[in-house]
C-alpha cells in the first residue's frame, strides 16, 4: 500500500536537524529509511540523503525501482547496480558512492553513529551491516542517531494507524491458533500456525503489502526468557506463551499473548493474578508527565514484593514504530518523561527456577487521558 508523504513527521526531523545545526542526514539502516521515504529496503543496500532545505533523495538498487516508484515519497531515486561487470566490489560500496555524491553540496551531514540495533529489511535473513569504509567516509560527521531517536518516539497520525495494522493482524492470527491449538501439539508446530496467517492472511489486506511473521513460542516448563522456540508439547492445564511480532510495511506490533487449554493449573492462576495486578498498576504509571524512571522503579519494586527480585530480564516497557524495540527505554537510571504520541510496548514478566512463568505484553498509545490498548486480544491466560 502507499501511503501519503507524512510531512508532519519529516517535519518535525527537519525541526530538529535545525536545532543542532545538521544540513543533511545520510542514512542507511532500513527502518530509518523507511522512515524518511517510505522505501522498505529489499536487501538493506539502500540509503537517503535528508537534507533539512530540498527534496530527498532515494538511493535504491536497480531491481527495487518499481517498488520505489509505487511507495517513495522521494520525487528523486537514484539507483545502483546489483552486478556491476566493471566493478568488482559488493553492492554498498556503490551505494556509498553515491550516498557521498548526493551529500556532496551540503556543509554539516548527520550519520547514525551510534546506532545500536537496526529493523531488517524485507529479505530478513541476511540482514546487511556498516562497514568502516561507511562511517571513513564522512570524517566529520555529526551523530544524527540520537536526533531520529528524539523523532520517533513521538508517533504521527499516520504512523498510529499504521501500527494499529500491525496489531490488527497480530491479534487475528491468535484468534486463529486458538480454535487450532491441541494437546500434544509441539511448541514449532503452534508457532507455525500462527506465523503462516500472519504472513498469508496479513498480507492478503487490501491496506498490506507484505506482512512478516517473528515468534518465540513455549509451552508449560519451556517458559523462559531468550530461548528458542523447541518440540515441548502443549500439555492441558499449562500456559502456552507467544512472544510474537508482525512488521506490516516496515511498521511493527509486539505483543506476549497466553493461551490455554483445560483448566489453569492452581499455580498458574496464582501467578496470573499476581502479574495482571502488576500489569494493571502501570497503565497509570505511563501517562503524561509521569517520570519514566518512577514507572521501572515502581514496578520491579512491587514484583520483588511477589518473591521475584530481580525480575524481570528484560525491559518492562519500551518504544515500538518502524522497530519491534525504538526509543523510548524507560529505565530507572535514566530520564525522561511519558508523552503524548507515544506508542509502548508494557511487558511485565515472572519467570521461575528450572522453567514456567508468566509474560503479558500488548501495545499502547500514550494520550492524556491515558493508555489506549491497541490490540483487542485479551492479556492474561486467555481459554481457549
Amino acid at each position: 500500500m502507499s501511503w501519503a508523504r507524512d510531512d508532519a513527521k519529516l517535519d518535525r526531523v527537519r525541526g530538529l536537524m535545525a536545532d543542532e545545526g545538521i544540513d543533511a542526514l545520510v542514512v542507511r539502516a532500513p527502518d530509518n529509511v523507511l522512515y524518511l521515504t517510505n522505501f522498505w529496503s529489499m536487501k538493506g543496500y539502500d540509503a537517503c540523503v535528508f537534507p533539512r532545505e530540498g527534496a530527498p533523495i532515494l538511493i535504491c538498487l536497480e531491481a527495487s525501482a518499481e517498488d520505489a516508484a509505487r511507495t517513495a515519497w522521494t520525487s528523486e531515486v537514484r539507483y545502483v547496480r546489483g552486478y556491476d561487470e566493471t566493478d568488482p566490489r559488493p553492492v554498498p560500496a556503490r551505494t556509498l558512492d553515491a550516498a557521498i555524491d548526493a551529500s556532496r553540496e551540503y556543509r554539516r551531514v548527520g550519520l547514525e553513529l551510534s546506532l545500536g540495533t537496526q529493523a531488517s529489511d524485507r529479505m530478513v535473513g541476511e540482514p546487511t551491516t556498516f562497514t568502516k569504509a561507511w562511517f571513513d567516509a564522512f570524517p566529520d560527521a555529526a551523530d544524527a542517531a540520537p536526533l531520529l531517536a528524539r523523532a520517533r518516539m513521538i508517533k504521527t497520525e499516520q504512523e498510529i494507524a499504521r501500527l494499529r495494522i500491525a496489531n490488527e493482524i497480530a491479534c487475528q492470527a491468535m484468534h486463529h491458533v486458538r480454535r487450532k491449538l491441541e494437546p500434544g501439539m509441539k511448541e514449532s508446530e503452534v508457532a507455525a500456525i500462527w506465523q503462516g496467517h500472519v504472513h498469508g492472511q496479513g498480507t492478503a489486506r487490501d491496506d498490506v503489502e507484505l506482512a512478516l511473521p517473528f515468534s518465540l513460542v513455549w509451552a508449560g516448563k519451556g517458559i523462559k526468557t531468550f530461548t528458542a522456540t523447541s518440540d515441548l508439547p502443549v500439555v492441558e492445564g499449562e500456559p502456552v506463551l507467544f512472544e510474537i511480532w508482525v512488521c506490516a510495511d516496515g511498521y511493527w506490533a509486539d505483543h506476549t499473548k497466553n493461551l490455554v487449554l483445560g483448566e489453569l493449573k492452581a499455580e498458574y492462576a496464582e501467578l496470573e493474578a499476581q502479574v495482571m495486578a502488576v500489569y494493571t498498576a502501570i497503565m497509570g504509571l505511563c501517562t503524561p508527565p509521569s517520570p519514566m524512571a518512577e514507572m521501572d522503579r515502581t514496578v520491579r519494586a512491587r514484583i520483588a514484593e511477589l518473591g521475584y527480585p530481580g525480575q524481570p530480564s528484560h525491559p518492562i516497557c519500551h518504544g515500538v514504530g518502524a522497530r519491534a524495540h525504538e526509543p523510548p527505554y524507560p529505565h530507572q537510571a535514566a530520564g525522561g518523561t511519558f508523552e503524548e504520541n507515544m506508542v509502548l510496548a508494557v511487558e511485565p514478566g515472572v519467570y521461575w527456577d528450572g522453567g514456567g512463568g508468566l509474560r503479558v505484553e500488548d501495545n499502547f498509545l500514550v494520550t492524556n487521558d491515558g493508555l489506549e490498548k491497541l490490540s483487542a486480544f485479551p492479556d492474561g491466560i486467555v481459554r481457549c
